[in-house]
């Protein structure tokens, strides 16, 4: 088994991370990191989709919603 990548954030400490490209919130992936974006493939809860959008800013990537 490989080595995960795992980040944490300054804010949203303990509810979000990154583990390889995968963003989670609590317990769910809800957007996956690419070369310059950030891909987030459903609607989410307000609180889950201000996570998504601070990870966006933080790694200075476009937010792409399918």
């Amino acid at each position: 088994m490989s080595d995960l990548n795992i980040k944490k954030f300054d804010k949203y400490k303990e509810n979000l991370m990154l583990i390889d490209d995968k963003v989670i919130s609590y317990t769910t992936h809800v957007a996956t990191v690419k070369p310059f974006e950030l891909l987030q493939w459903q609607s989410w809860s307000q609180t889950t989709q201000k996570h998504i959008n601070y990870v966006a800013k933080e790694l200075g990537l476009e937010l792409i919603r399918s």
